[in-house]
């Protein structure tokens, strides 16, 4: 069993081939692909941390789309002074699947 764990939009997620992983919005290449930085390779009982080896690891992902989040309502208030305030916040998302560790 080989699986990675790679540095994707300020998180880190566990993944293997042909998983499905939500992370923020990237730019996909031009043949619709994306390179991931893995951190963690793990293939059987070997385990890699190593800065040097994990160089020449590539985690390859294919865009599946862009989405967004859900939305998140901010509000304030503080009492007897009439102060209130209401914003929203919704995450732009991208659906990628992962094509390959090599």
């Amino acid at each position: 069993m080989v699986y990675a764990v790679v540095r994707a939009g300020g998180r880190q997620e566990k993944v293997e081939v042909g998983t499905v992983v939500v992370l923020d919005r990237v730019k996909a290449g031009e043949d619709g692909t994306i390179q991931l930085t893995p951190v963690l390779l793990v293939d059987g009982d070997t385990v890699t941390t190593d800065a040097k080896k994990l160089a020449k690891v590539t985690v390859t992902a294919e865009v599946l789309g862009d989405l967004r989040g859900p939305k998140v309502v901010i509000q304030k208030f503080k009492n007897k002074t009439g102060y209130k305030k209401r914003q929203g916040f919704r995450a732009d998302l991208t659906r990628v699947k992962i094509t390959g560790i090599k």
